[in-house]
């Protein structure tokens, strides 16, 4: 009997061959360029915040900067965060990072680059570097906005920006402590002033901050919240919320306002 079913021609071959590495080539076309736009759109970051920072005056800082001392006693913030969490936290955590940041940045020929240039291209650099200069950066910022002196309030410039923002401090604060409160494990709560001048909330994972191009909420911080376990752990255990709570009570806002109209008179 003879094959009903004919065999496909050389013609028909080569054409089906021209369309199937013409798909082919499309394919790996697109994905190229993808990953292409998106490597290029991480390297460029935000122009208006990379023209800001260098105005700033913690630009001065590097991956070889020091740990500074702390502007209180370890046991000025009770009884909303202990002494002993603030001895470790500071002595063993905030120094591991420095110490680390130190380590990897001395024989690189970018150890002489502030700190705030690599953040803005931080997808260029080891991710050790970006976790520990993370960590050195966002709990020297941290340490500063907190302080003995309870019962501050958000006045002047920064009330008003917040009200412009939130509708009103309670729920400023309401946001700010749900973003502590539902980041998913160790990260930060901030409060940053993006290109145009407003105020956002964020949060990030690990020692990330908005700062980094990596971050998709960019801006300068002038608020920041630990809540990786070791900020808290000792004393409230898995009550992350009640830490939260107690935030509020030691923030320092003369020097939230202090920052917050220094992002602004940068970004003019």
């Amino acid at each position: 009997m003879k094959n009903l079913i004919s065999s496909p021609s050389a013609g028909q071959n080569s054409r089906r061959d021209f369309f199937k590495k013409a798909s082919l080539s499309g394919i790996a076309l697109f994905v190229t360029s993808k990953f292409s736009f998106a490597a290029r759109s991480a390297s460029a970051g935000n122009p208006t915040l990379n023209q800001a920072v260098p105005k700033l005056a913690e630009y001065h800082l590097t991956a070889q900067s020091k740990q500074l001392p702390l502007p209180y006693a370890y046991n000025d913030l009770e009884p909303y965060v202990d002494a002993r969490t603030m001895e470790i936290h500071y002595s063993k955590h905030h120094a591991a990072y420095t110490k680390n940041m130190n380590e990897a940045s001395a024989t690189t020929d970018y150890i002489t680059k502030p700190l705030f240039q690599l953040f803005s291209e931080i997808e260029k650099y080891p991710v050790f570097l970006k976790n520990n200069a993370g960590g050195f950066y966002n709990h020297l910022l941290f340490w500063t906005i907190m302080s003995h002196s309870t019962g501050q309030e958000p006045e002047g410039n920064l009330l008003s920006a917040i009200n412009d923002s939130f509708g009103s401090v309670a729920k400023f604060k309401e946001g700010f402590s749900n973003a502590g409160k539902k980041q998913f494990g160790s990260g930060w709560a901030w409060l940053s002033v993006n290109e145009q001048g407003k105020l956002v909330i964020s949060s990030t994972q690990n020692q990330d901050n908005p700062l980094m191009s990596t971050t998709e909420v960019k801006g300068i911080p002038v608020l920041a919240m630990d809540v990786w376990e070791h900020a808290y752990y000792l004393q409230y255990q898995n009550r992350r919320p009640d830490y939260v709570d107690s935030f509020w009570k030691i923030v320092n806002w003369k020097e939230v306002s202090r920052r917050y109209d220094e992002a602004l008179s940068a970004l003019k």
